[in-house]
């Protein structure tokens, strides 16, 4: 079957030029966005029942944009005056740009990973006296805690936020040729709002193995797979099948 419409389970892209823009002018297709999960902060008063006193640590661990914004917000809520001495360890250069949102770069003392966490290694290695906190999500990736256990390093894992499943009813008596998803709480998110769901001749794109294996789990058929060594991304995925499937037919 043709493909004329697709739903991305991300917020709309904020950049005019967007590959998925590119994508709906080159096929003449439309592409809704909706995210299938969000963000929500943890209250200060349930960080501070996990048993943490900000005072007590002397670098923080930043994984994303989302970790920059809730340590921030949480300091705020508790009347942590961030000291200038603290140490700042980014995941990628991406959350340490971010970063500036919120301290004056050249005043503290930051780290840059390259992009994944265990690019963060030697440099977690190299100041291993420090007192590491590392505010995550309700869902860390594992690879995470494994490193740091592995570098022997006096660090506390904690909630600042949670990934929820949000609202889809709305979208009950909706058809999309293609449903694409980037992981497996938004698998977990489609079944939650359509318990029923069929796939018939939805066909399913999946960014990453852990979702697709999420996917497989619920009896889904995967027909788009990224990152691949063809297509590094979704949109390019997207746009090789569409190429393919559209010409066809």
């Amino acid at each position: 079957m043709k493909v004329k419409t697709i739903l991305v389970s991300q917020p709309e892209p904020k950049v005019e030029n967007s590959p998925y823009f590119e994508l709906m002018q080159k096929h003449k297709v439309k592409i809704d966005f909706r995210p299938f999960i969000h963000i929500e902060g943890v209250p200060s008063k349930d960080v501070r029942s996990q048993k943490i006193d900000l005072n007590h640590f002397t670098a923080i661990i930043l994984t994303s944009r989302n970790a920059v914004d809730h340590f921030f917000r949480v300091a705020e809520e508790m009347r942590y005056k961030v000291p200038e001495d603290l140490k700042y360890f980014c995941q990628s250069e991406a959350v340490a740009f971010y970063l500036q949102k919120y301290v004056v770069y050249r005043k503290r003392k930051i780290y840059v990973g390259q992009k994944d966490f265990v690019d963060l290694s030697p440099l977690i290695k190299k100041y291993k006296e420090e007192k590491f906190l590392l505010p995550a999500s309700d869902q860390l990736n594992f690879d995470i805690p494994q490193t740091l256990n592995n570098l022997k390093v006096d660090w506390t894992q904690a909630i600042f936020y949670k990934t929820v499943m949000s609202d889809l009813s709305d979208l009950a008596d909706v058809y999309y040729d293609i449903l694409a998803f980037f992981s497996p709480t938004g698998i977990k998110s489609l079944f939650k709002n359509f318990p029923d769901f069929k796939q018939n001749d939805t066909r399913i794109a999946v960014f990453g193995s852990t979702t697709q294996k999420e996917a497989l789990e619920h009896g889904l058929r995967v027909d788009i797979m990224a990152p691949s060594p063809e297509a590094p991304s979704m949109t390019m995925a997207l746009e090789k099948y569409i190429a393919k499937i559209n010409k066809d037919k």
